[in-house]
C-alpha cells in the first residue's frame, strides 16, 4: 500500500490538477467510481489505477476489470487518495487515461451540433456534454479560449458522457460554421433580442446551434453569420439563463421535433 503523499506516482497523478500537467503528459484525471467505469466501457487507454480498500471491496468485479486493463494499478491509503483528487469527498478509486483528441473525420451524416464560445465554468460545460450525450447529437466545437475540456471538473459533470460526445476545440470557429454552413446546414445564433423563439425553429434540418457565455453572450462576427437569430422567452427583469439550461432547451426541442417529425 502506498501511504506517503511524496511517493513518485502520487506526485505525478497530483500534477494531473494543473492544466499544465495535463499537457506534459497527455493523461485525463478520473475521479470516482462512475467515470472510471465509463472509461472501461468506452475503451480507453488506462494507464495507472489507484484505489482504497474499502473501494476495492465494495467493488470487486471493478477493480478485478479495470486492474486487467491498466498498466499499473496501485492500492493506496484514504488520505493518500484524497490528496490525489480535486474533489472534497473523494469515493475512493482515481485513475488516468491518454487523452485522445477527436477528429472531425468522425463525423458522417450531420444532423445537429453546438457551437460555444468563451465558455468559462467547467460545470456548465460537463452538464452541456452529458446533455448532448442524452439528446445524440454529432458534436461540440468550443473555441480556444474557452475551459479546457479535460479539467477535471468537467469530465465529473458530464457524468460519463465526456467519453461519448465529439468535442473539438478551435481557433477559428468562424471556418468552422462556414464548412458546414457551404453543406447546406442551417447556422442558429442564440441572442436575446431575437423576434423569433426557438421553438418556431424547424429543427428536423441539419443544424448547428451557436452559443456563448452569459456574461458577453455571442460575438458579433459569429452572430453574422447565422442564418437565423433565435430568443429563449424570459420574464421581465431577468437577464440571461444559464448557458447549460439554454443548451438543454434548445436541444431538447430538437429532440421532441424528430421524435414527432415536426
Amino acid at each position: 500500500m502506498i501511504t506517503s503523499i511524496r511517493n513518485p506516482l502520487i506526485k505525478q497523478i497530483r500534477k494531473l490538477h494543473r492544466p499544465k500537467g495535463r499537457r506534459e503528459e497527455n493523461l485525463l484525471l478520473l475521479e470516482g467510481t462512475h467515470l472510471v467505469e465509463t472509461a472501461c466501457e468506452e475503451n480507453c487507454s488506462l494507464i495507472t489505477l489507484c484505489y482504497t480498500e474499502q473501494w476495492q471491496t465494495r467493488y470487486p468485479q471493478l477493480w478485478e476489470t479495470v486492474s486487467q486493463r491498466v498498466k499499473r494499478s496501485e492500492l493506496v491509503s484514504v488520505e493518500v487518495l484524497s490528496s490525489m483528487t480535486t474533489t472534497i469527498n473523494p469515493d475512493g478509486v482515481v485513475a488516468t487515461a491518454m487523452f485522445q483528441p477527436c477528429s472531425e473525420g468522425e463525423i458522417t451524416d450531420f444532423k445537429l451540433g453546438l457551437i460555444i464560445e468563451k465558455l468559462q465554468d467547467p460545470g456548465n460545460l460537463g452538464t452541456i456534454i452529458r446533455t448532448a450525450a442524452a439528446t445524440e447529437i454529432d458534436g461540440i466545437w468550443l473555441s480556444d479560449d474557452s475551459v479546457d475540456i479535460d479539467h477535471p471538473k468537467v469530465l465529473r459533470a458530464s457524468a460519463g458522457a465526456w467519453f461519448r460526445v465529439p468535442i473539438f476545440v478551435s481557433s477559428d470557429l468562424k471556418t468552422v460554421i462556414k464548412k458546414y454552413q457551404e453543406n447546406g446546414v442551417n447556422i442558429v445564433a442564440t441572442v436575446p433580442n431575437a423576434t423569433q423563439t426557438y421553438w418556431h425553429l424547424q429543427l428536423t434540418k441539419p443544424t448547428l446551434i451557436l452559443l456563448g457565455n452569459e456574461g458577453s453572450g455571442l460575438s458579433k462576427s459569429l452572430i453574422s453569420l447565422a442564418n437565423e437569430l433565435v430568443s429563449i422567452p424570459l420574464a421581465q427583469g431577468v437577464e440571461s439563463l444559464n448557458v447549460a439550461i439554454a443548451t438543454a432547451l434548445m436541444l431538447y426541442e430538437a429532440k421532441r421535433q424528430q421524435i414527432l417529425k415536426y
